[in-house]
């Protein structure tokens, strides 16, 4: 398990959140297959995922609280990026294409209502430093026009922002640059 959080580092530049809870993820998954016997990687076959499914279904916190499907689906998700790891180097184990993963239910998205965005930009109209007060409508109006997280925006530099053209490039999740449109 080491060596494979190694190569998410070093060869698929892979974020620490996600190395973290990719290790926590498979050292659940590692402890479920010893405590079944499973000690060698050519042991792991279907019923063992499905085992380790109804586990996690099942699995209960310290507060008596559940796991979300979404949860259980990032562990099988980590199983399964080991699984095509091992496969990688020629380590005889599932395939990891036989795993599937649970149907999650759509999210509802939740969109600000008119009067919201008319609030918040009354407010920041009520702000009594005029330098303060173009900035934060600045900030709203290029939040709401360009659908670019708070994260993307905070990054951002001025020298970013192609006034002419009217776009810009961010930089989002997982280092990848889009382009973005006041």
């Amino acid at each position: 398990i080491q060596d494979f959080l190694d190569y998410c580092e070093i060869e698929r530049n892979k974020s620490d959140l996600t190395i973290r809870n990719y290790r926590h993820y498979l050292a659940r998954f590692s402890d479920f297959c010893k405590q079944n016997g499973i000690f060698r990687p050519e042991d792991i076959n279907l019923d063992t995922v499905r085992s380790f499914r109804l586990y996690l279904n099942r699995f209960e916190d310290d507060k008596g609280r559940r796991l979300k499907l979404i949860t259980q689906n990032y562990h099988v998700i980590a199983v399964r990026a080991f699984l095509k790891y091992l496969a990688k180097r020629d380590i005889h184990t599932l395939s990891a294409e036989k795993i599937e993963l649970a149907k999650n239910p759509s999210r509802e998205v939740s969109v600000m209502t008119n009067e919201e965005v008319q609030r918040i930009k009354d407010a920041t109209a009520e702000e009594k430093i005029e330098m303060n007060r173009l900035r934060d409508a600045a900030i709203l109006e290029l939040l709401f026009s360009s659908g670019i997280r708070i994260s993307e925006l905070v990054q951002l530099k001025i020298t970013q922002l192609n006034f002419k053209s009217g776009e810009f490039t961010v930089r989002g999740k997982g280092d990848k640059l889009r382009l973005a449109f006041m």
